[in-house]
This record gives structure tokens, C-alpha cells and sequence, in this order.
């Protein structure tokens, strides 16, 4: 098993997720669109990763293909260990409700249900006992210990990403994609979700995955990828070895 240096300390690298010469291609009427091409990277168990670049560089597409949303025309994806080529639908979702935490930008919280119950949902889908208690200490270390019982369209825009972090890591995720988490939100509001953000992964361990076109964000990670036109331009590390 490889290691890595950091001056005078060595740890053993355990990679969390594995990409290899990952290929998608969309049909555009006529025309087939390459949105990826021979992307392969990996990162390391508890480390905070980002992805940026322009518009329609794949960010999303990447982001989505590793979590096992979508499915590579061609390569190789490992998460947790699992190899993601063969698994159908139902195993893929079970993977993630087991090891995966997800936030993005639109938020994604159910209308229907109260901040709680918002929250809750990973755990009961678990089968955990005490989904609601766990759930409520979530929101209260968000600082929404006063809104539980509120609906989406009672909360926010802050509020509402609030109630995402908190879901995002109620299943004590392994690894947590985060998709432009502060895009819907502006600058003030959005500083104060980051930091949430960072907090609750550095307490968790939780090997953080962020999609962004925020450069000041990507550098509060440990490693920034860049891609350019489907294609990787660099990786670089942010932090001193």
C-alpha cells in the first residue's frame, strides 16, 4: 500500500474512490457530444477534494458518474471499495444510502416534509430506531433547532441548505458530493454554509467532495482537479508535503 509524506510524518493512503479513463458521450441530435474523455484520478479517505472549471466542462457530469448517478460509456469507477461496473439500480441506491452523502445546489429537500422529517429520511431508510433524536441534534448543530417542524417553503434559502447539510450527513457518510453548495445562495449566507460545511466534515472524518466554480472555495480544499473541455488540465494539492 503506497504512503504519503507530509514532512516528517507518513500515514497509510487508503483510496476511497478510484476513477479510471472514465468516457461520456451524449447524443445531440446528429451529433454526438463528448462531455468526458479518459478522466482518471483518486482520492484518499478523508481528504477534501474539489472540482472546478468553466461551464460545460463536466463538472456535474463527473460528480454524478462517481456517486454512481449516472454510468460511464467507458472506464472504471470504484467507491468504498465497490466496484460500480455490474451493479444494477436497486444495489447502486443501497450503496449510496449506506456510505454516500450528497448536497446541492437546489437544495433537493421534500416539500411535504418538515425539516425533521427532511433529515430523517436516511435514517429510517436505515432502519435506524432513534432517526427523529439523531435528526434533531443534527438541526441544532446547524443552528435550526427552532425551525424542526418547519416545511421548505417556510425556510430560507440558507435554512433550506442548512437542512441539506444536516441530511447530508445523517447516515455518517464515508464520502459526501457536494454540487455547487453555495450557488443558490449569496455571499454572506453562503460563507456561513461553507463553514457548516467544513465544520461538521472535519468532526465526521468524512472525505469531502465539492463541485465548484468558487476558486476562493476550491482552495479551502486539500486538492483541486481542474477540467477543461472534458478533460482533466491539472491536479494540484493545496496543502504543504
Amino acid at each position: 500500500m503506497p504512503i504519503e509524506v507530509y514532512g516528517e510524518e507518513t500515514r497509510f493512503m487508503t483510496k476511497i474512490l478510484n476513477v479510471h479513463q472514465l468516457k461520456k458521450t451524449y447524443s445531440s441530435g446528429t451529433k454526438n457530444l463528448t462531455v468526458l474523455d479518459d478522466i482518471t484520478f483518486s482520492i484518499t479517505k478523508g481528504d477534501t477534494f474539489s472540482i472546478v472549471g468553466p461551464s460545460g466542462s463536466g463538472k456535474t457530469t463527473l460528480l454524478g458518474l462517481c456517486a454512481g448517478l449516472d454510468r460511464p460509456d467507458e472506464g472504471a469507477i470504484e467507491l468504498c471499495g465497490t466496484s460500480l461496473k455490474g451493479l444494477n439500480e436497486d444495489q447502486l441506491a443501497l450503496l449510496r444510502n449506506q456510505k454516500v452523502g450528497f448536497i446541492f445546489q437546489d437544495f433537493q429537500l421534500l416539500p411535504t416534509l418538515t425539516a425533521l422529517e427532511n433529515v430523517s429520511v436516511p435514517l429510517e431508510l436505515q432502519g435506524a430506531t432513534d432517526a427523529s433524536e439523531s435528526s434533531r441534534q443534527l438541526l441544532e448543530k446547524v443552528g435550526l433547532a427552532d425551525r424542526v417542524h418547519h416545511y421548505p417553503s417556510q425556510l430560507s434559502g440558507g435554512e433550506q441548505q442548512r437542512v441539506a447539510l444536516a441530511r447530508a450527513f445523517s447516515n455518517n457518510p464515508s464520502i459526501l458530493f457536494a454540487d455547487e453548495p453555495t450557488g443558490n445562495l449569496d455571499e454572506e449566507t453562503g460563507e456561513k454554509v461553507v463553514e457548516l460545511l467544513f465544520d461538521l466534515n472535519k468532526a465526521a472524518g468524512t472525505t469531502l467532495v465539492i463541485v465548484t466554480h468558487d476558486l476562493d472555495l476550491a482552495k479551502r480544499t486539500q486538492h483541486i482537479l481542474r477540467l477543461k473541455g472534458g478533460k482533466i488540465l491539472n491536479e494540484k494539492s493545496t496543502v504543504l508535503s
